[in-house]
């Protein structure tokens, strides 16, 4: 690694001695600095941009040109005349001042070359091409490159360290929930400019009058020769693997006019390459993010789903892959906007996973597992989408969109304490949801927004887990691990395995609606009046009952302790009521904006439990909201928020039945559970700064959470196996996050530095008595890449965590320390040849010891002709160290885990692409 760095620094000095600084300053005819004027040099042999640069506040602009060369410099401004001179440097530094003259000719403009970066208002604008070496293949390639941008490690796009909400392309959605599918699908070739919309808002009228510093959208221009023709890509490979024949075909397809559009993804493939897993199919057929802030209410439906495990090339040893998805929208006349999509996502995966569990609890028997899962995820995703736009006053949006599911999973475990196990889950959830919307201008000062959204959906998991049982020593000292809570749980013991069943029936149906009426007072300064409502129902169903050896069914009588008369079933309907009134003034002065308001909310929530026993809560609760932004410069802002928000649980922790979690944990909920409800703080500074070619984001947010839902959990002594109720904590839990990233491009060479900061406390109850549990984690990240059109381009990272758990049931703090260096290279070599890789390196430590190291290494070579070639082949090698396994360390209330999980042996394929 050290060899690496050495490296990287030889590569930016060789760059920097090469060249001389050019600087000077840009004002107009009267002595006035012009701001963000665009400065361009030209090499005027290469005919093409040598250098680029904006002015900053003061007029000044710098840099970085070749030694003894003679370039064409070029500077233009909106409402001036365009400055073009010729200049020859030398060997030293270089300064010359401009002066622009007002041009009130609007005369034809004669563009001699593009930009690679302008920003217009809160847009900015890349200019794909000025990115690209002829490595790139797919939207992802291009945006990874660009200055302020990220794709994280969970595949989402981020500007500025905030993630984007929408992709669209020619001011189209793309597949409208997701952004993974644009930037693994969209040819790169197709992508004439990327604008990143920020402070964006999809409705006109209501830009001037909210603060949307935190929504960020992207929109893909395309070049001109791919409008009105099919485009995209098919592509089809094999290969061989250690275990089985490999397969992949993947087409690709796109048409897009100015009146309807068609987007055409298929997959199928085993070689662990999952467009859209599971957790991303559920993020689908989410709710719809709001035009307005949050009313100060949050009531979560939680997910009475299966334990399916999210699957990946580095979590799982086998991953087949199939997908169907179309896109398309159409616009029958200028007013009238129809889109929406239909998708099929099929997704089976093999996982072992090996776990050494350290207990916070000296009387809790440490654990080791072998896992071994099978699972399979189908799931259906619609969405249909209209927008009406009468006029500028009028706009009409309607949006329906599902989820429909089956799912299941096999799991076979190895437990030193619990011997072999058996699980089997499956479930058939759906989820509708629907989104009407209507804002209208009455007038110059007044405007109205009604929103009005609907949930309804159904859970319906069933579950068994079958456990070894020797029935001949439930009374000895040494008995079966899971002896005693058998007895707890009111079992028959008498069998040679404990086959235990679950049936659940979770339905819920939520509206929310509200509405906004915006009354300007001037050009600085805006009311807001909301009204609205919160209607929640769920309604618990549940059967827990144990399958003898001989076929009957038992329902067990537990007799839990801290449980009152224990039930095997849940019969529970929960009703929830939110109405609220608010007040928002936004106010706008000099670099400020300042948005003081409040909520008045009539809370009353209610739960019916077997027909009989009915809890009933109501109360008023005034929540008050602050924001203040200053805004330095048009890409420098500073924001600082405060916000009370009250947090209801849902019918999941309160139906008091008991309900199987898993074989080594059971739940009873708590009809008696109160709201809980939190401070929150945060703090927020982005800078985009286009002179210096730099980019810094911050955030610090700090949350106090009072009368949380936690949980009392009782383990079976001498057993891993424990009980667990719910309950509001006496004590308050606090978290604290910070996080800081810049980035600066020299020349050819982008750097990136950051760090992040998270500190939590929480309490649990462990065997009725109270348990805090601290925990401090922070790590530090580097990078430093070229970005070079023609030579071979190199990224070195470094990124280093540190995870410390303090618990107050033991006297040692846990200390974990993980190091992750890589490279990536890729390299367009003879313009016909493509060649990419990627190497890291893990090593986990703990106490200063290393538990565990891995390192994986995937390449590719592909040879096109040329780059309009419509044949390209590849080889494609992942995993080519055969990595077996890759360890990580979670951290809980109850536990310290070591995990192993075994990842895909190492594929080697053959890989054709046809380009249309």
């Amino acid at each position: 690694m050290k060899k690496l760095l050495l490296i990287a620094i030889f590569m930016v000095s060789w760059a920097t001695s090469a060249q001389i600084k050019f600087s000077g300053v840009v004002k107009d005819s009267i002595g006035e600095p012009l701001e963000m004027a665009n400065v361009i040099a030209l090499d005027t042999v290469a005919k093409r941009i040598a250098s680029y640069g904006f002015t900053d506040s003061k007029g000044v602009f710098k840099l970085d040109l070749a030694k003894n060369t003679v370039y064409n410099i070029k500077i233009s401004y909106v409402g001036f005349k365009e400055i073009s001179q010729n200049i020859k440097t030398g060997t030293i530094d270089m300064s010359k001042n401009y002066t622009m003259y007002e041009d009130n000719m609007l005369e034809g403009i004669n563009i001699v070359a593009k930009m690679p970066v302008t920003v217009k208002g809160d847009t900015i604008i890349y200019n794909a091409d000025s990115f690209k070496n002829g490595s790139e293949r797919k939207l992802k390639d291009v945006l990874e490159k660009l200055p302020g941008v990220e794709i994280n490690d969970a595949g989402q796009i981020e500007v500025e360290g905030k993630a984007v909400e929408k992709i669209m392309v020619d001011g189209k959605e793309f597949f409208s929930g997701d952004t993974k599918l644009a930037t693994e699908n969209i040819p790169s070739n197709a992508v004439d400019k990327i604008q990143v919309l920020r402070n964006y808002s999809n409705v006109s009228q209501l830009s001037g009058v909210q603060n949307n510093q935190d929504r960020v959208a992207i929109n893909i221009k395309l070049k001109e020769g791919k409008k009105n023709f099919w485009f995209g890509d098919v592509s089809a490979g094999g290969g061989q693997s250690q275990d089985e024949t490999l397969y992949l075909f993947q087409p690709k397809l796109f048409y897009y006019t100015p009146k309807y559009t068609i987007n055409i993804i298929g997959d199928i493939n085993n070689l662990g390459d999952v467009v859209i897993s599971r957790r991303d199919a559920r993020s689908f057929g989410g709710s719809f993010q709001s035009q307005s802030p949050s009313n100060g209410t949050n009531i979560s439906l939680g997910d009475a789903g299966i334990s399916f495990l999210n699957a990946g090339a580095r979590n799982a040893n086998r991953i087949e892959t199939k997908l169907t998805a179309l896109n398309f929208s159409y616009s029958p006349n200028p007013k009238l906007d129809l889109s929406g999509f239909l998708i099929w996502s099929g997704n089976s995966n093999g996982q072992r996973n090996i776990s050494d569990i350290d207990y916070v609890d000296p009387t809790i028997p440490d654990e080791f597992r072998d896992t071994q899962t099978n699972q399979t995820s189908n799931t259906g995703l619609f969405r249909f989408s209209t927008v009406y736009k009468k006029d500028f006053n009028n706009q009409l949006n309607y949006n329906i969109s599902g989820r429909f599911s089956n799912e299941f999973s096999n799991e076979a475990v190895d437990s030193r304490v619990l011997s072999d196990i058996s699980q089997y889950e499956k479930a058939t959830p759906y989820t509708i949801n629907q989104d009407f919307s209507y804002f209208y201008t009455a007038s110059e000062k007044s405007i109205f927004a009604l929103e009005v959204k609907h949930l309804l959906q159904d859970e319906d998991p069933f579950y068994i887990a079958s456990l070894e049982n020797d029935p001949n020593n439930n009374d000895d000292v040494d008995n079966d691990g899971f002896d005693d809570a058998a007895e707890t749980l009111g079992l028959d013991r008498s069998n040679a395995f404990y086959t235990l069943e679950q049936d659940r029936r979770v339905k819920s149906n939520q509206l929310d609606a509200k509405l906004d009426y915006y009354y300007i007072l001037n050009q600085k300064s805006n009311l807001n009046f909301v009204a609205g409502t919160i209607l929640s129902k769920q309604n618990f169903d549940s059967r827990f009952f144990q399958i003898l050896d001989n076929g009957a069914e038992l329902d067990p009588n537990p007799t839990i302790p801290g449980i009152v008369d224990p039930q095997t079933t849940n019969d529970t309907e929960y009703n929830f009521t939110d109405i609220y009134a608010g007040l928002r003034y936004r106010l706008r002065t000099g670099i400020f904006t300042v948005t003081p308001g409040f909520t008045l909310h009539s809370y009353n929530s209610n739960n019916t439990q077997y027909g009989l026993e009915t809890f009933e809560d109501k109360f008023f609760k005034l929540l008050p909201e602050f924001e203040a932004i200053a805004q330095f410069k048009q890409s420098e802002s500073l924001r600082f928020s405060y916000r009370q928000q009250v947090n209801f649980t849902d019918v999941n922790q309160i139906a008091r039945g008991i309900v199987a979690n898993s074989y080594d944990s059971f739940f009873s909920g708590n009809a008696e559970l109160l709201n809980a409800s939190f401070h929150n703080v945060s703090l927020n500074y982005s800078s985009f700064n286009l002179f210096n070619n730099s980019n810094v984001f911050s955030r610090i947010n700090y949350t106090k959470t009072m009368n949380q839902v936690n949980r009392n959990t009782i383990f079976e002594p001498g057993s891993v196996v424990s009980s667990s109720n719910s309950i509001n904590s006496p004590l308050d839990n606090e978290s604290f996050t910070g996080l800081l990233f810049a980035g600066k491009t020299f020349g050819k060479i982008q750097t990136r530095l950051g760090g992040t900061y998270n500190y939590s406390k929480s309490y649990q109850f462990i065997n009725n008595l109270d348990n805090t549990n601290i925990n401090n984690n922070y790590s530090f990240s580097a990078r430093v890449g070229t970005n070079f059109r023609k030579a071979p381009n190199v990224t070195i990272r470094y990124n280093i965590g540190f995870n410390n758990q303090e618990n107050s049931a033991r006297p040692d703090i846990i200390k974990t320390v993980r190091h992750t260096p890589s490279i990536d290279f890729d390299a367009y070599i003879w313009k016909s040849v493509t060649l990419t890789s990627d190497f890291s390196y893990t090593d986990q430590r703990q106490d200063g010891v290393s538990t565990n190291s891995f390192s994986l290494w995937n390449a590719k070579l592909a040879y096109r002709k040329d780059s309009d070639a419509k044949w390209e082949y590849e080889i494609v090698g992942n995993n080519l160290l055969a990595t077996g396994s890759e360890a990580s360390v979670s951290q809980s209330v109850f536990a310290f885990t070591l995990n192993e999980r075994f990842i895909l042996p190492r594929f080697v394929s053959f890989r054709v692409r046809y380009q249309l």
